[in-house]
């Protein structure tokens, strides 16, 4: 049975076990309801838990230690031959296995030994798979069962339940605080391998970009050459040029939406403002590289202007065009958000309706607004399609809006793309570019919370 199933037929179960639940509740106090320690409710709830809860607890041990004892056995059933192999080796050979096992392409013809493992391969998993459903399906009867025959006017299922509610909500927090430590620590460790490769000051103030591997000793790749610095400038480059059209544009869209526009226009204008957010970054891509890059050169050629086929100038405006839903929408909900009451003192006290805004609505829906920002920021940093379209992938270091640049995100999918060998300095680099810029967002995210706090406490 397929897990996906089988956690569907769990869920029967447990509802089928909460009602059976509720029905001894009332069963152990016909008429008497209000002796019971807790309503039927909770005793269902209380039964369902727990014809749910061990079985799933079963279901994922065994998915998760599943494919470590049919690796073990597969790999083990292979000739002695294959124990002399590197472990490298013996990874390709078990991807090839489990490739061949689940029909997917393999590299080459394989070999009788490895069809024969293929084979013990999907036989493991069959009968771990009938194995796991039985299993589940037994556990899950019982343990409702001992339950239902614990159901009584003194259980305090209430608690038990609110306690297990308590229990996965702490479970929930912890995953998602356990993710972000992992990719944290995952970011680390790659990156202090390229450190112990490329000098850090060299990385980070390094002027040239230059990570692939040379044909020749004497090039300057041979060794490759990971200064940084260009494309911390064409990110930021990109990204400024990208705020300064998308945080005035919709600012003001917002200001007027909320505070001036009739309700029918703020009805269609809305949604039809939103529907930005919702185009897919690579038709805005082909809308820069075909549309936006060509006008721009062609009319800095007409002021005699040298400007590059692929330019950052193209690239931000059609990428400040992309996120101004995240600015609009997120002002106009915190603009709509500010008491109405302090607009009419402002009234009461002489003040003009522009005068209201900027002076009363503004600060008071700043701190909202300063997040929208940063929201629009962390998007413009972390797009790539847009850049790889419309700026292109060449590592200039320079300020000029009409010259080619490139971004760190944009390298990042460069390094990493094709097969690549995770001990090389190339590979590495990604890793090191992405702890770098996951510094400087963390950094930017503390300092715009320090301000709006500030702000804050002087406002209220």
């Amino acid at each position: 049975m397929p897990f996906s199933f089988l956690l569907l037929v769990l869920a029967g179960l447990s509802v089928i076990a909460y009602r059976f639940g509720v029905s001894r509740a009332r069963a152990v106090a016909p008429g008497r309801q209000a002796v019971l320690h807790s309503r039927p409710m909770y005793h269902g709830l209380y039964v369902a838990i727990w014809c749910g809860i061990p079985a799933l607890l079963v279901a994922v041990a065994w998915v998760a230690m599943q494919p470590i004892l049919v690796k073990g056995l597969v790999m083990g059933g292979l000739p002695d031959a294959y124990d002399a192999l590197p472990k490298a080796r013996l990874d390709l050979i078990w991807n090839d296995i489990r490739n061949l096992a689940l029909g997917d392409v393999v590299r080459a013809d394989p070999a009788p030994e490895i069809q024969a493992a293929a084979e013990t391969f999907r036989r493991l998993y069959t009968i771990g798979n009938a194995a796991l459903t039985v299993l589940c399906l037994i556990a899950a009867p019982l343990a409702a069962r001992y339950a239902v025959r614990h159901v009584s006017i003194d259980l305090r299922a209430r608690n038990r339940v609110e306690a297990a509610i308590t229990v996965f909500l702490v479970a929930s927090s912890l995953v998602a605080i356990f993710t972000t430590v992992g990719i944290v620590l995952s970011l680390l460790f790659e990156s202090l391998r390229f450190f112990a490769k490329v000098p850090v000051l060299d990385f980070l103030f390094g002027l040239h970009w230059s990570p692939q591997t040379a044909l020749r000793a004497d090039q300057v790749g041979s060794s490759g050459s990971f200064g940084a610095v260009p494309l911390f400038s064409g990110t930021l480059l990109i990204s400024l040029i990208s705020m300064l059209v998308a945080v005035p544009v919709g600012l003001m869209s917002a200001i007027y939406m909320s505070e001036y526009a009739h309700r029918k226009f703020r009805a269609v204008a809305k949604p039809l403002l939103e529907v930005l957010a919702g185009i897919p970054t690579v038709v805005y891509g082909f809308f820069a590289a075909l549309t936006v890059a060509p006008f721009i050169r062609r009319a800095g050629e007409a002021m005699g202007l040298s400007v590059a086929s692929e330019s950052a100038l193209a690239a931000g405006l059609v990428m400040g065009v992309m996120i101004i839903p995240f600015v609009s929408s997120i002002s106009d909900d915190v603009i709509n958000a500010v008491p109405q009451a302090m607009r009419d003192g402002a009234y009461a006290l002489g003040a003009t309706k522009s005068e209201t805004i900027r002076n009363v609505v503004v600060p008071a829906a700043l701190p909202g607004i300063v997040g929208g920002v940063l929201l629009a920021v962390s998007r413009a940093i972390g797009e790539t399609m847009i850049v790889v379209m419309a700026a292109g992938l060449s590592a200039n270091l320079s300020f000029n809006p009409l010259d080619a640049v490139t971004t760190v995100t944009v390298q990042i999918v460069t390094l990493l793309t094709g097969d690549q060998e995770f001990d090389s300095a190339k590979t590495l680099a990604a890793f090191a570019l992405g702890l770098v810029l996951f510094c400087v967002t963390l950094g930017l995210n503390v300092f715009a919370l320090h301000v709006v706090r500030k702000y804050r406490e002087q406002y209220e």
